[in-house]
């Protein structure tokens, strides 16, 4: 199913797909540094591979807080990366009329996980013809994502993925119910798990999303052995510096070793 999005490559290899790259746009430098090194990696290991950097971040705590370099001109960064290095890329929008502008530059639209129930943002983004990725509100059980997948799909548009980013556990914490990942599956989408947005810790005094970063194989591991379609990591290589969720980042120099990792466990996984 994920080869509805045309530039994908390795898909014959039957391995997973990966969802990566940095949290938001913050140079074209940087941006372009982290997929090329992604898109270097996941030939090597011929795991189909997503780009994904936000354009703009429009849900922070603080008013302060860093949203983006301009949305033109970090979308036009966005489809360049798409051309020059031959891969798809996915972006987040967030209100309906982001959704036609921003199809112009990306082949994914990602609906952020507290706006999953809007239904002018999921229609519009339907419209577009796009991929549509929603994420699972972390307010809702895993079974209440049919009717955002309904709402697409009666839309006029098939093309449709979910992703589990965690359940709200209190208010500062988050917690992965795997079960839901079976439960999304029979909906008949491909289904993600955002593994660095589940351990996210929200709701902190200072205004600044803390998180759990040690813990991010722990996650991705149990979910490629619960049979995920795909893994979602936002990484950096530098998280203690980044503009936005370098808390729960994980350093663009694991990344290898970790894909090497999920990949041996599905290769498991396949052989039983």
């Amino acid at each position: 199913m994920i080869e509805t999005v045309s530039k994908i490559k390795n898909t014959e290899s039957g391995n997973f797909f990966l969802m990566a790259g940095p949290c938001v746009v913050e140079s074209e430098e940087m941006t372009r540094n982290i997929a090329g090194r992604i898109r270097e990696i996941t030939d090597r290991l011929e795991i189909p591979f997503i780009f994904k950097a936000s354009y703009r971040k429009a849900n922070r705590t603080r008013l302060d807080s860093f949203t983006g370099i301009g949305d033109e001109k970090a979308l036009k960064i966005l489809a360049d990366i798409s051309r020059d290095y031959d891969v798809p890329v996915v972006t987040d929008i967030h209100e309906s009329d982001e959704a036609a502008f921003a199809a112009e530059f990306v082949d994914v639209l990602q609906i952020p996980a507290f706006l999953c129930r809007q239904t002018d943002l999921l229609v519009a983004a339907a419209k577009t013809g796009k991929v549509v990725n929603v994420k699972k509100g972390q307010f809702l059980n895993a079974s209440s994502m049919k009717f955002a997948v309904n709402k697409i799909r009666e839309s006029g548009n098939e093309r449709v993925m979910l992703t589990e980013r965690g359940t709200m556990l209190g208010y500062s914490d988050l917690v992965v119910d795997f079960r839901g990942i079976p439960v999304m599956q029979e909906m008949g989408v491909p289904v993600i798990l955002d593994v660095t947005h589940s351990l996210q810790q929200p709701n902190q005094g200072s205004g600044v999303t803390g998180g759990q970063p040690h813990l991010i194989g722990t996650i991705a591991k149990a979910g490629m052995a619960v049979g995920v379609d795909g893994i979602f990591i936002e990484t950096h290589p530098d998280p203690a510096n980044a503009l936005s969720d370098g808390a729960n980042m994980l350093h663009l120099d694991q990344l290898e070793i970790l894909l090497k990792q999920l990949s041996a466990i599905r290769r498991t996984i396949k052989n039983f």
